[in-house]
């Protein structure tokens, strides 16, 4: 016969005491004295006592768990160590306020399928390019929320970096050193038009890029200047070398909008037996751990992803809480140029 459910009414019948103490000790120990407590979590250990997480939720309409809405499919999220350092600023502030973290990955394709699915006290939401309804289904449903990576509301907090700022160094750097021929490889948006109909923090990196190519009198359509996106894994990047290199005329410089990109293009040179950067200089976006370690080591922009979750958590545990303060939390982060081994003057 099947072992049956150790219940609460059994635990109370052990510590000969009321169900409801049973549940102040587990809920509101402080309204309790200590013995009692005491005699109640001894009584729940010997009869291998565990509360129902479900009735738990139900009871006190918490999950102490924050939720993280994700971009892509968690196979292509884990394969980018981005997210493992996001994910550690948010689990710094998990582990300090009490929390448990969900990721929730698009379900069938999709992040607004995925928002009544996820048992969570709020989202952290990231990389959202192009509102699509999430947004406006949080706030129908009532549950808070923070934006990553995405595009300014007023009156929901945000954390995100000066994309336009970071980009405009980069191409700057490679306009410098003599590059005219230069491939922009930008993550995949998953919109028809071109560029100009890109949103979030993929057109603010464009938009950097437009302004250091003008300082120089050329535009996206010059000459020489190529734009094509690309998924955001070292596959793609692979892919978008092996695109560029059959081109009539090559690039001297590929800038990518993510280090995952930038180390795939590395990869595939390296396959191609083409000399990074003797014939063509190599940048990413992030500076991942490997950046500094590659080879040769990654030309890059340094975003401070860790404090980016940690500022996110924290600014949704405070609206969980019900703070009416988070509303007015904007930060936009600083990034920073690190030149390093993959960028050299424009061959020839």
């Amino acid at each position: 016969m099947k072992n049956r459910r150790v219940t609460m009414q059994d635990v109370a019948e052990r510590a000969n005491v009321s169900k409801t103490a049973v549940s102040l000790a587990f809920n509101n120990s402080n309204r309790l004295s200590e013995a009692t407590v005491k005699n109640i979590l001894e009584a729940a250990t010997e009869l291998g006592y565990s509360q129902d997480p479900a009735a738990r939720m139900l009871r006190t309409r918490r999950t102490d768990s924050l939720g993280l809405l994700l971009p892509q499919q968690l196979d292509k999220v884990l394969e980018n160590p981005y997210y493992t350092q996001f994910l550690q600023g948010i689990g710094q502030t998990c582990q300090r306020e009490g929390f448990t973290l969900l990721l929730a990955p698009p379900l069938r394709g999709s992040m607004l399928k995925t928002i009544p699915y996820a048992a969570v006290d709020g989202f952290i939401v990231s990389g959202l390019e192009h509102d699509r309804g999430e947004v406006n289904a949080l706030r129908q449903r009532g549950i808070p929320f923070v934006l990553v990576d995405s595009e300014l509301h007023d009156d929901v907090p945000s954390v995100e970096i000066d994309d336009s700022e970071g980009i405009e160094a980069l191409l700057t750097h490679l306009l410098d050193l003599g590059h005219r021929r230069i491939a922009i490889v930008a993550i995949e948006t998953g919109t028809e038009g071109g560029y100009t109909h890109w949103r979030g923090p993929v057109l603010r990196r464009m938009q950097g890029a437009i302004s250091a190519l003008a300082s120089h009198g050329l535009t996206p359509e010059s000459a020489g200047i190529t734009v094509l996106e690309v998924p955001c894994t070292r596959a793609g990047g692979a892919s978008a070398f092996n695109k560029l290199w059959v081109q009539s005329e090559c690039p001297t410089a590929i800038v990518a909008f993510s280090d995952i990109i930038a180390l795939g293009i590395l990869d595939a040179a390296r396959e191609a037996d083409v000399s990074v950067p003797g014939e063509v200089s190599v940048t990413g976006f992030d500076d991942l751990a490997e950046a500094s370690w590659s080879s040769p080591s990654l030309t890059t922009i340094r975003q401070p992803i860790e404090a980016k979750g940690r500022l996110a958590a924290e600014y949704l545990v405070e609206a969980i809480a019900g703070s009416d303060s988070t509303r007015d939390h904007h930060q936009r982060l600083h990034t920073t140029l690190l030149v390093r081994n993959s960028t050299g003057p424009s061959p020839g």
